[in-house]
C-alpha cells in the first residue's frame, strides 16, 4: 500500500504562492485554504493515489492533483477530461 507514505506524510503537504494561483484557477475554486482543499479530496476514501517517477498523483471527482514525493509540494491540479461531458 503504497499510498500510505503520502497520508502519513499530509501535515508536510504544501504549495507556492504562484501554486495557490495556479490550482485555484485551474479547479476553478475560489477559497483561501487551497492547501486545505487539496489534503480533503486526498483523503475521500475513493481518492486513487499512486506514484510515477517523483510525483504522487491524486484522483478523485474528476480532480488530478500532483505532489512531488520528495518534498510533498502540490504542483498543480487539473480537472480530468473524461469521455463523459463534465458538467460543473
Amino acid at each position: 500500500m503504497e499510498e500510505k507514505t503520502l497520508l502519513d506524510n499530509l501535515d508536510k503537504l504544501h504549495t507556492t504562492p504562484m501554486g495557490v494561483d495556479r490550482i485555484k484557477r485551474n479547479l476553478k475554486i475560489d477559497t483561501d485554504d487551497v492547501i486545505g482543499y487539496c489534503k480533503n479530496k486526498i483523503l475521500e476514501k475513493d481518492c486513487r493515489i499512486y506514484q510515477q517517477g517523483k510525483n504522487w498523483y491524486c484522483e478523485i471527482d474528476h480532480i488530478k492533483i500532483t505532489v512531488n514525493s520528495y518534498s510533498y509540494t502540490i504542483i498543480t491540479a487539473h480537472l480530468i477530461k473524461s469521455g463523459v461531458p463534465f458538467v460543473e
